[in-house]
């Protein structure tokens, strides 16, 4: 599937006024959230506007709840709003439904508007937006400009942290490597240029701080040797291997910062587990989920409330361990659920990525099953390190993408 070179112009005129106004919103969307909050926030409102007052809302509705993702991402949310009801601080239950508040509206409006002739559209309009960040990106690690926005020569990510940016750049190489991979009909023209883009793309992960990103990208490529060449077939494995060797072996010489985050790793398990020094950014990861754990097993089947985290963290943090900074925010996904909803929440929210998942290897589109796949897989992974869907970033990512991998099929 070639991305660039469709009449994108022809397909928007085939369709109705209102029909083409939300796919060019859903295209322009695409291209701004990795770029602006605010811009990525503003189209997000003017989207669902639209959808609002350009009429047949019975209709949509009924498009919405004929979609299982759609019902799955109201049900996770209407399980966080049914956990405000034994939740003792609403405010900070508030604070948790307004980050999740897209689970409810965006992701729904957006799959009841996406059509899977435009695909290839919305995917481009992100592959453009990652190629103009990665061109900030380097201007500022050559020295070319002193800094933009949030990017300094030590870490060159312009538009969000390393923490989101690099799990945008895993995404985006694993699509490029894809297109390269899978289509047969691609010029040679265009081959040199997804070469040429895929290279820089890995490349700015690995100067880049981003270890959850960076991790993501190898399990990408995983992902997407074993699709290319077979899951039965050892040569997948041995390729595997060998590429990810080289990659890493590469970015571990070659990357001052990949080299020290490598190292710091690794330092931070070992100071952990021998007890030396818990309070380093793996070793706080480790004692938040620890923490969290305890909470858990006092409050298993429906946790202690979507508010009750910072309050309940607190209480067991100052006994288990009051000399390490203290957090709102457990920094593992499954963790903040678990506390909150307990396995009854935990349920819920699988539920989305196992749809996915089962989904994914039922389409018939080589793109869409091979990313339909990968999707959820990857998050699943990196949502251990952090919770992913409550940054405003790859929450984003993660919506858009879903969005449109898992229109309507035929299921059984």
């Amino acid at each position: 599937m070639s991305y660039l070179n469709s009449n994108l112009f022809g397909k928007l005129s085939s369709l109705s006024s209102v029909e083409r106004n939300e796919q060019i919103l859903i295209i322009l969307y695409g291209f701004i959230f990795p770029l602006t909050v605010v811009g990525g926030n503003l189209l997000m409102i003017i989207i669902v506007l639209y959808w609002i007052y350009s009429g047949n809302l019975s209709k949509k509705i009924k498009e919405i709840l004929s979609n299982n993702l759609s019902k799955l991402s109201i049900a996770f949310f209407l399980s966080l709003l049914l956990g405000i009801l034994w939740t003792d601080n609403l405010n900070w239950g508030f604070a948790y439904l307004k980050k999740m508040i897209d689970f409810l509206v965006f992701l729904p409006i957006l799959i009841s508007i996406g059509r899977k002739e435009f695909i290839r559209y919305y995917v481009a309009a992100y592959l453009i937006s990652i190629a103009l960040t990665v061109f900030l990106s380097f201007l500022v690690w050559f020295g070319i400009v002193e800094t933009i926005h949030k990017a300094t020569i030590i870490n060159p990510t312009p538009t969000m942290s390393h923490i989101s940016y690099n799990p945008f750049l895993a995404l985006a190489a694993y699509i490029v490597f894809h297109e390269i991979l899978f289509n047969k009909n691609i010029k040679k023209f265009l081959l040199t240029a997804y070469m040429f883009f895929g290279t820089i793309i890995v490349i700015n992960l690995f100067i880049t701080g981003g270890r959850a990103g960076q991790f993501m990208f190898f399990l990408l490529s995983g992902i997407l040797i074993i699709q290319f060449i077979g899951v039965k077939k050892y040569q997948s494995y041995l390729t595997l291997a060998a590429l990810l060797t080289s990659i890493t072996f590469s970015a571990y010489s070659l990357s001052d910062i990949f080299r020290d985050r490598a190292n710091d790793t690794i330092n931070n398990i070992s100071s952990y587990l021998t007890g030396e020094n818990q309070n380093t950014s793996i070793g706080l990861r480790f004692t938040y989920t620890k923490n969290s754990m305890e909470i858990f097993r006092d409050n298993v089947f429906f946790g202690v409330g979507t508010g009750d985290f910072p309050e309940e963290y607190r209480r067991v943090h100052i006994v288990n361990s009051p000399e390490l900074p203290i957090t709102v925010n457990p920094h593992n996904m499954y963790a903040l659920i678990l506390v909150q909803l307990g396995l009854f929440g935990l349920a819920v929210f699988i539920s989305i990525f196992i749809y996915q998942i089962r989904f994914s290897l039922k389409s018939s589109s080589g793109f869409s099953r091979n990313l339909g796949f990968a999707l959820p897989i990857s998050f699943l992974f990196i949502m251990l390190s952090d919770s992913y869907l409550l940054g405003h970033f790859t929450s984003a990512l993660y919506i858009y993408f879903s969005s449109f991998l898992y229109l309507n099929i035929e299921e059984t």
